[in-house]
């Protein structure tokens, strides 16, 4: 069974030994193992509950032991190890953090507020999610090294969605009855998101539609992008606002997309045109005609005087 102990390399092997040589003997490393897993099966309440700690990607996460140290030990004398599963996090020793047996991913990106007991992990990534142990151990006078407590708490990773973006999927103009194609996209968080919600507003109404929510995730950075399609009829005259929300949970809130205002014009207003175009093309015509009438009319009166000035001559 898997108690998430510290593995025997990653102790140091003078713990096992007085600071004074007063100790008979020397504890082995597989000792100490031994005693570790002695006290979390037998001292009662060694183990709290699971905290939660929350934190934003590429920002500190700060993981806190959560002792309580209530006779105010100063923490030279204690050991403190913080593992995630089988690996070795951060180790303060006797009060000063020691890098020997990190794992390699930690190394360079913990250190330990002493005063409060807190682990800050920098530049925290998703690949860091997960659960961690907080072990302290400590040396009573001329007493073998026991573990005196643990506590675990849980890292969450969140990432900021970009703004929802609606796209129109179609290209002319809209007709009245005719189907009206978009999409809502948004891109770049963490985690996967709960749902996508279309807002459908007109008259003093607001309308929710559900579709199908399309999710995909980066390989590399673990990110995800959703994106959801709405296929609805416009009515005519009527002005409607459409908007997309994006449902992130508790942590994140919601998202909502730049409202996009649609009104299509009815055949009414149509046949207005079209009655209109037609008495404006008799009055071109009408006045046409009048112009060629006064050109031609004018040119008869002028004809007369031109003959009479050539007989003159």
């Amino acid at each position: 069974m898997n108690l998430g102990l510290l593995h025997p390399e990653s102790i140091p092997e003078d713990i096992a030994a007085s600071e004074t040589g007063s100790l008979d003997k020397e504890i082995s490393v597989m000792e100490v193992c031994t005693i570790f897993l002695y006290a979390m099966i037998l001292l009662p309440g060694i183990a709290a509950s699971v905290h939660q700690v929350k934190s934003f990607l590429n920002h500190t996460a700060y993981l806190s032991c959560y002792f309580p140290n209530p006779q105010k030990t100063d923490i030279k004398e204690f050991i403190v190890f913080w593992q995630k599963g089988d690996e070795v996090v951060h180790e303060v020793y006797y009060g000063q953090e020691k890098y020997d047996n990190l794992s390699p991913k930690y190394i360079n990106r913990t250190k330990m507020d002493m005063d409060k007991w807190t682990l800050q992990l920098l530049n925290a990534g998703i690949v860091d999610e997960g659960q961690y142990k907080c072990i302290i151990i400590q040396r009573r006078d001329k007493k073998s090294p026991k573990v005196i407590y643990t506590s675990e708490c849980s890292l969450y990773i969140f990432a900021n969605y970009s703004q929802p973006e609606i796209v129109r999927l179609h290209t002319g103009e809209l007709k009245p009855n005719k189907y009206l194609n978009l999409s809502c996209s948004s891109s770049g968080g963490y985690p996967e998101p709960k749902q996508m919600t279309w807002l459908i507003s007109r008259e003093n109404r607001t309308l929710r539609l559900m579709r199908h929510m399309d999710v995909s995730q980066d390989a590399v950075t673990k990110l995800y992008s959703v994106t959801t399609k709405l296929n609805i009829t416009v009515p005519a005259n009527t002005f409607t606002n459409i908007s997309c929300l994006l449902h992130l949970g508790e942590q994140l809130g919601n998202l909502v997309s730049v409202p996009l205002g649609v009104e299509i014009p009815g055949e009414e207003m149509e046949q207005v045109k079209i009655d209109f175009l037609g008495p404006l093309t008799a009055v071109i015509v009408l006045i046409t005609l009048s112009l060629v009438f006064v050109i031609l009319k004018k040119k008869r009166n002028s004809s007369p005087t031109n003959q009479s000035v050539s007989l003159v001559v």
